[in-house]
């Protein structure tokens, strides 16, 4: 039988940071309806990897569309190579970045789409932010 990929289908992910390289931007299409989530599920050293700390950094944006950083893993050959994040899940568009160290480092996981049917409580959300920033119709008494 044919099997159709369905709407949960997570397709793989996998990205290296290195000393030429270091950061890769998961961006996806924000055009589409679809909710995205990336899910990181393990970092960790490859081939030529110094004994030396690999801090990895996941940069996303707060609501303010404000540029945070967070340190996910903090690799070394001798004690930590290997680290399992347990499908740690993201928003994208996101940043992983070589904060320190100079790899490579691979990073893997999965990306999944869910196809949003009814979008009516998203709306709900973005209606109330939107009403802050219009300026009011009758002008404030002093």
């Amino acid at each position: 039988g044919l099997q159709l990929p369905g709407p949960f289908m997570p397709l793989g992910f996998g990205c290296e940071l290195t000393a030429s390289t270091k950061s890769y931007t998961f961006q996806v299409d924000e055009e589409d309806d679809s909710d995205h989530i990336l899910a990181l599920s393990v970092v960790c050293l490859t081939d030529g990897a110094k004994d030396e700390c690999n801090v990895v950094e996941v940069v996303g944006r707060n609501h303010e569309n404000q540029e945070i950083a967070v340190p996910v893993a903090n690799l070394k050959l001798s004690c930590q190579p290997l680290l399992s994040l347990d499908n740690f899940k993201l928003q994208p568009p996101v940043t992983f970045r070589l904060a320190a160290g100079s790899g490579p480092v691979h990073l893997a996981g999965w990306h999944r789409i869910i196809h949003r049917e009814d979008s009516s409580l998203e709306d709900d959300d973005l209606s109330e932010e939107d009403e802050e920033e219009l300026p009011p119709i009758k002008p404030a008494k002093k």
